[in-house]
């Protein structure tokens, strides 16, 4: 499984963007996809997952601002971020797993995309 990330980019404080996540493969065998952020000189983190149910988890940082979202068809995830901070600047990743639940761990992700930036000043 691909994926390919899109949709970052600079705003000002209290902006919004849309980052999609695209998969090419077999996206139906997938389980669990997360967005997950890393600021310079600190560890990745997770913000926001959507399992094949559709049931949703937000990390505390982000509830209420960020929703995770996906297509029917499982081939799209997307991530749209409301009120952004400058805190919020990041590399924002897409990740996939096909066990079932997701986690917050970076490490129980086999799949990445190659992650696209987000700025906010």
């Amino acid at each position: 499984v691909q994926l390919v990330e899109s949709g970052g980019g600079s705003v000002n404080a209290g902006g919004s963007l849309r980052l999609s996540c695209e998969s090419r493969g077999d996206a139906m065998s997938i389980n669990c996809w997360g967005w997950f952020r890393q600021a310079p000189d600190k560890e990745r983190e997770g913000v926001a997952g959507i399992e094949s149910d559709g049931s949703t988890s937000y990390a505390d940082s982000v509830k209420g601002r960020f929703t995770i979202s996906q297509d029917s068809a499982k081939n799209t995830v997307w991530l749209q971020m409301n009120s952004l901070q400058p805190e919020d600047t990041a590399m924002y990743y897409c990740a996939a797993r096909r066990v079932l639940a997701c986690s917050w761990s970076p490490a129980d992700f086999g799949y990445w995309g190659q992650g696209t930036q987000v700025t906010v000043s």
